[in-house]
């Protein structure tokens, strides 16, 4: 009896250590698999790297003939990443193109967050590389129609050309009548300044359930608020009164702050005529200056070509060059006086300015109330559809990858961990690699040098 209690006691404890066991394996397998159920949370992920399904999944517009040139897949820098990492690239340059692939999201103010990484093979001197998230609805029946034209939710990237740099933020609104309009966020912070041909770049913007924007580039993040009237232009939020275009302002209407004083009088000593500079006076000729030498002299190396015909072409006259003579002298020709600023001199007078007595200040045109004005207490962005790529650009070899909508900002910090941050790891150790050898071989080249100089100066010495 003892020994049976003894051993259903021990099995108990066996259990208990079972279970607790199991219960820390399941912990471990959720905790791990944080990271790798990215991709299960993730509403569209694309990495372009099945051929088969980016083929399936991706369609090019046929609305337009300028859209006749295809994106392709292709392989970003082996180089770099050690495997054949691969994205979608615009192979010509000075081309439009369009391609679209099915991506739903009923709900985006829900909160939307779209993450993608762009890289320029010839940097980015003028075009864009941004995505638009195609609204959804009845507005365009499949994507072969996706254009310039298509209605969109979001439009969010980089966009360069000559001085002008921007991260577009465009977010497309129906106004009380229905009409879309694109509301621009002012201070999203810039791309990359040079779109560099040999880094990934990442851009991501956040729109949150609280109607925050987040716009994030390789220049920093910046965040603004939906309905605040000085975040975006035109502003989300319809102000409740506008200017009245049909107010003028009255012919009577005296903006001019300041008006000349018509009592002032030209003093008797000005003088308006005196000079702005004069000779200075104090100022000798230089030492060893050549007066009877010009500055120019015909060549004397040259002779008049067999060919030349004077009763065709003139007298010949050789080319002229420059005196040598004058090389090594301070100056040739005639020796005149430098000029220095006249300090006599006072312009044409003019009266000076008093206060306006009939100034009314800068005139303002009316305000009217806004027809279009609607008090918005939350901003519903449109269902969307598609994502699409709809880009001009004059540089070849801007490459996609790794476009990802997600719902929330975990998902898409678990993708840029997994995968932007290996690439620009790899990217760093390439950079260093190149840096060394450039290093070695700046070395080595001096070093050649050096063992030159010391066999010759042993030479010259055997010599001697």
């Amino acid at each position: 009896e003892r020994e049976r209690a003894w051993c259903e006691a021990m099995e108990a404890r066996a259990c208990v250590v079972a279970r607790l066991a199991a219960a820390c394996v399941v912990a471990l397998v959720l905790a791990g698999g944080v990271a790798a159920s990215w991709r299960e949370t993730a509403v569209f992920f694309e990495d372009f790297e099945d051929s088969d399904a980016v083929a399936s999944r991706w369609v090019h517009s046929s609305t337009d003939a300028k859209y006749s040139e295809k994106m392709k897949i292709d392989i970003i820098d082996q180089d770099a990443f050690g495997v054949e990492e691969h994205g979608f690239n615009f192979p010509q340059a000075a081309r439009h193109y369009a391609v679209a692939a099915e991506a739903a999201v009923e709900d985006p103010s829900e909160g939307i967050v779209i993450q993608y990484e762009v890289r320029s093979r010839e940097g980015m001197d003028c075009g864009g590389a941004y995505l638009k998230l195609i609204a959804g609805g009845d507005r365009m029946s499949s994507l072969e129609e996706f254009s310039n034209e298509t209605p969109y939710s979001i439009m969010f990237g980089p966009d360069r050309c000559g001085s002008t740099a921007k991260t577009h933020l465009i977010i497309q609104l129906p106004d009380k009548d229905g009409k879309l309009v694109e509301h621009h966020m002012k201070s999203a912070p810039g791309p990359h300044d040079k779109l560099n041909k040999t880094d990934t770049q990442l851009y991501r913007v956040v729109i949150t359930k609280d109607m925050k924007a987040i716009v994030t580039s390789p220049q920093g993040s910046q965040t603004a608020e939906l309905l605040d009237a000085a975040a975006f232009e035109p502003p989300v939020q319809p102000p409740e009164e506008i200017p009245d275009a049909d107010d003028k302002k009255p012919d009577d209407w005296v903006d001019a702050r300041k008006i000349p004083d018509g009592s002032a009088v030209k003093p008797d000593d000005w003088d308006e005529d005196l000079p702005a500079r004069i000779p200075d006076e104090d100022a000798v000729k230089p030492e060893g200056w050549l007066d009877d030498e010009p500055s120019q002299i015909p060549d004397p190396d040259t002779t008049k070509p067999d060919e030349w015909d004077e009763d065709e072409d003139g007298e010949w006259d050789a080319p002229m060059i420059p005196n040598p003579k004058c090389e090594e002298a301070p100056g040739c020709g005639e020796w005149t006086r430098p000029t220095k600023a006249n300090p006599d001199y006072k312009g044409k007078w003019s009266p000076p300015m008093i206060a306006n007595p009939a100034y009314k200040g800068p005139w303002e045109p009316r305000k009217i109330p806004n027809p279009m004005y609607r008090k918005i207490e939350k901003v519903e962005l449109l269902p969307i559809h598609a994502v699409g790529i709809e880009i001009w650009t004059m540089n070849a070899g801007v490459v996609f990858d790794n476009i990802l909508i997600a719902r929330d900002v975990e998902t898409a910090d678990a993708a840029r961990d997994e995968l932007y941050a290996k690439k620009r790891e790899a990217e760093r150790k390439r950079d260093q690699k190149a840096e060394r050898e450039d290093e070695e071989e700046e070395d080595g080249a001096g070093e050649a040098v050096e063992n030159v100089d010391v066999e010759t100066s042993a030479g010259i010495s055997d010599e001697l």
